[in-house]
């Protein structure tokens, strides 16, 4: 038997639905990398603050690296379901900068907490840190103090790294031995390579392994000794100071410019630079916050690098290849 659905009805049911619809929160999609979005990582105390200020869903989608997310960014074109990208870096954002893919970000941060000068308008910063060898005083007295020194150490000594084609950290420290030793670059790896455990594919895998003690130490960052001193209460993960200097990294946000939600995105942007975004950062992502504001006492016993390193965006875009090949040579002769 046919039914006959009254008009009233439908006029109700179409009612509902817009209403539904009006009523439906704006999300706001951030690609980030795995460590970020880690359920002990800033995301979840980045989300509930966020949400609370802006009537909106905020969704974190995680990538294996920072270099990963500015792969499938360009990956996905305008079609990205990104608004926003969390974690790209110096080395990167040249090359990202390029892609046109991004639009700038509007927001003029005057609590700067930088050691460099930084004025662009397509990224945004939010944190920053200095690469560096962590190993435990427990199981290593005297740890090397460059890289010379780390090619000479005696019996099995090893260290676990990262692949510069696939991780943020691994990239920093090709970069950070091409900066501090130039042409002779090839041969300090060709010296190195004898001592080297593994190289993973991320972070943390490599900083798994040294835990588990497979290796006397990890490329890391000098703050990551803050995570065991803050929350597991152990004083004896320490940073080694490298006579080289340190190769800095400042991670940065970015707006897709394909995204449907510019106004809920720039709003986010700001956000960032403010102190309820700021003051997760050193207990979550363990790194220095980009702008100004109290740090944990725990920080103020990490080593701090007297000397930094960093190239210029530009340099590395234009060399990145050529220097990965040159560090796969050299590793493997």
């Amino acid at each position: 038997m046919n039914r006959i659905i009254p008009l009233s009805v439908i006029i109700a049911l179409a009612l509902g639905l817009l209403q539904s619809q009006a009523l439906a929160k704006p999300t706001l999609t951030i690609y980030t990398y795995d460590a970020f979005a880690a359920d002990w990582g800033p995301a979840p105390g980045v989300k509930k603050a966020f949400e609370a200020e802006c009537d909106c869903q905020v969704d974190f989608v995680a990538m294996d690296s920072s270099i990963g997310i500015l792969r499938k960014v360009q990956l996905e074109g305008s079609g990205t379901k990104a608004d926003i990208v969390l974690g790209l870096d110096t080395n990167l954002t040249d090359v990202a900068g390029k892609t046109g893919l991004f639009s700038p970000h509007g927001v003029t941060s005057q609590n700067s907490a930088l050691p460099i000068d930084w004025s662009s308008d397509l990224f945004l910063p939010f944190d920053f840190g200095y690469f560096a060898f962590v190993y435990d005083t427990n199981m290593l007295a005297n740890p090397p103090g460059s890289f010379e020194e780390l090619a000479a150490m005696k019996g099995d000594f090893k260290v676990v790294i990262q692949d510069p084609r696939s991780s943020a950290p691994g990239l920093g420290l090709m970069l950070w031995i091409k900066e501090a030793y130039g042409d002779r670059a090839p041969e300090i790896w060709q010296k190195i390579a004898p001592k080297i455990l593994t190289i993973t594919k991320g972070w943390s895998e490599a900083y798994g392994l040294f835990l588990k003690g497979e290796a006397d130490m990890v490329m890391s960052y000098t703050t990551s000794p803050a995570y065991h001193l803050i929350a597991e209460k152990k004083d004896h993960y320490k940073a080694a100071a490298f006579t080289e200097g340190h190769y800095m990294q400042v991670e940065v946000g970015a707006i897709v410019k394909s995204s449907q939600q510019q106004d809920l995105a720039r709003r986010f942007m700001a956000f960032m630079v403010s102190d309820k975004f700021q003051s997760i950062i050193p207990t979550t992502n363990w790194m220095y916050p980009a702008s100004k504001t109290a740090l944990p006492a725990g920080f103020a016993s990490l080593y701090l690098p007297g000397k930094s390193l960093l190239m210029d965006g530009m340099r590395v875009e234009k060399n990145r290849k050529a220097w990965i090949k040159e560090w796969q040579a050299a590793i493997t002769k």
